[in-house]
């Protein structure tokens, strides 16, 4: 893989593998049957022969590149709303996957860029595999002047190489390890990189959900669990802003003529905190509050910004009803509720078939894998709370997201190009509903 992903380095003298045999039917592999907590059978193994351990192979190569190619990403800042910084990425990573095979477009939006990706498939008349990351990070501009990317004790640590820096430079290996054994995935891929992540996807989300409809299964380049099991489910996730406009008065001759937005939108607070506690299934966290100008004059003007979870639909609901309908506490003041971005609860479901072959594809190619709900909310919660087939967590495997310990494990970067490049190349089992 070159700096812009070219597929070339991982050759080696191994003979290449055959392409799996396409499946019958509706081009997708019967699903296996559980077997009572133990590992399903490999997924059409015997269409595969040999493809596991060459994958294996292929993607230690590989890791180095790969690791290469994450440093050189996370070197290249993207704030959230840095529309200029946003794009220059864009343009290198599609630039990378371009190089891998993809067709790809850009989907202008007001904080940056989205990218949409496009690869042909064996079988185009199967409905299409959706893969979702976003190239935005939560660290401001002029963070690696003390904070640089570095490679120390097996870790590569560095503002975004976990969130998610990491998970596109692995799924461009993944193509580029194809297309260096001749192969094409199974069925068309999409891939939706947005710009606005990290806030919610004010704006990608559209690009998402326009990609969402016949979509075979949505899988997620988020980060896993730090254990390295996949993420099942996600809590339902709102920002939403409180404005309170007062009246300005001088403190001190005649404060009777103020109303204080700031002392009003204290009071809210404390009310909303008390109404969150009562309703199951919601957390709060006020996260930002400022206005008011000077200690000598009433305020006219407050805001806080709140980060909302919720365990279940019904709690997002009925939370965000709640909101709406707030009422200024004192004369003379006026309170509004914004939702500046949400994402709807994606709850765990039972029989989850798409883990099972996740689990299954692991397990041919040496690798244990899991999965568990998760307390964060991402893109793929928009597929989920569908009930599409979605599984996230399939980024690089580390620790310390939005935080300055964030890295990522280079050892494990081969076995997730390998998983990689198996869910692309393999037959999917049927996986039920569809939206």
């Amino acid at each position: 893989m070159s700096p812009h992903g070219t597929g070339t380095a991982a050759r080696s003298a191994e003979p290449s593998a055959r392409p799996p045999a396409p499946a019958t039917g509706s081009g997708d592999a019967p699903a296996a049957p559980g077997t009572g907590g133990g590992e399903d059978p490999a997924p059409r193994a015997e269409a595969l022969p040999g493809l596991p351990s060459t994958l294996a192979a292929r993607a230690r190569t590989l890791s180095a590149a790969v690791r290469s190619r994450c440093a050189d990403l996370a070197r290249m800042e993207s704030p959230s709303g840095d529309a200029e910084r946003l794009n220059t990425l864009a343009e290198e990573l599609a630039a990378g996957y371009r190089a891998t095979g993809a067709q790809v477009s850009r989907e202008p939006g007001p904080a940056g860029d989205h990218l949409l990706l496009n690869w042909a498939g064996q079988d185009e008349s199967l409905p299409h595999l959706l893969f979702v990351g976003h190239h935005d990070t939560v660290w401001p501009a002029g963070t690696l002047a003390d904070w640089p990317v570095e490679e120390h004790d097996g870790v590569l640590s560095g503002p975004g190489v976990l969130d998610m820096k990491g998970g596109l430079a692995l799924l461009e290996g993944a193509f580029a390890l194809l297309a260096d054994l001749g192969l094409r995935p199974h069925r068309s891929v999409r891939v939706v990189v947005t710009a606005d992540e990290e806030i919610g996807s004010p704006d990608g989300r559209r690009v998402v959900e326009r990609q969402l409809p016949g979509a075979a299964a949505v899988l997620g380049l988020e980060p896993p669990h730090e254990d390295g099991r996949l993420k099942t489910a996600r809590r339902g996730v709102s920002r939403v802003r409180l404005t309170v406009t007062g009246h300005e008065a001088h403190a001190g001759n005649h404060p009777e003529d103020g109303t204080s937005a700031v002392d009003e939108l204290v009071d809210q607070l404390v009310a909303v905190r008390g109404l969150a506690t009562g309703l199951p299934g919601t957390e709060l966290n006020t996260g930002r509050i400022n206005g008011g100008t000077r200690a000598n004059v009433v305020a006219g003007q407050a805001e806080a910004e709140l980060g909302l979870r919720f365990s279940t639909p019904e709690a997002q609901r009925s939370t965000l009803d709640t909101l709406a309908h707030l009422t200024a506490l004192r004369p003379g003041a006026l309170v509004r509720t914004e939702v500046l971005s949400s994402r709807p609860a994606w709850p765990e479901r039972d029989g989850n078939q798409l883990l099972r072959h996740v689990r299954s594809l692991a397990a041919a190619l040496g690798q244990q894998l899991d999965g568990a709900p998760a307390g964060g909310a991402g893109d793929t919660n928009l597929a989920g709370a569908r009930g599409l087939p979605t599984l996230d967590g399939l980024g690089a495997v580390g620790a310390g997201p939005h935080a300055r310990d964030e890295h990522i494990e280079l050892a494990l970067l081969g076995p997730r190009i390998a998983l990689l490049a198996g869910l692309l190349a393999v037959p999917l089992p049927r996986l039920g509903s569809r939206s």
